[in-house]
């Protein structure tokens, strides 16, 4: 199993920054990617960020330029710090984190953090 605990969420005025961490514990042995997806209300949870093992990162259209994901290996921390902020951008954040064994994948999420950006 692998735990994850998401922080620095919370209220912030449109332009303004946040960053968000996940802290990773438990059996991390094949983690391939871990990102960070968000949910607001009445809407499916969509990717924003990821990085994989090897360090590559994607982003969701309407957060590049403004978001960058990174990742604290010796900590087993991963980071997204967001600047720019939209109040497009207020939902709850989740931290994702992918075990490939093989071809079967595994999918671990935190309990997220609430984001709310004011007008």
């Amino acid at each position: 199993q692998v735990q994850l605990v998401e922080s620095g969420g919370g209220l912030v005025q449109a332009g303004g920054s946040l960053r968000l961490s996940c802290a990773a514990s438990g059996r991390m042995f094949s983690i391939s990617a871990m990102g960070w997806y968000r949910q607001a209300p009445g809407t499916q949870r969509e990717l924003v960020a990821s990085i994989t093992d090897g360090g590559r990162t994607d982003y969701a259209d309407s957060v590049k330029g403004r978001f960058t994901i990174s990742s604290d290996n010796a900590r087993n921390t991963v980071y997204l710090q967001m600047n720019s902020l939209k109040p497009e951008d207020t939902a709850v954040y989740y931290c994702n984190a992918e075990r490939t064994l093989g071809n079967r994948a595994y999918n671990y999420w935190g309990q997220g953090t609430q984001v709310t950006v004011s007008s």
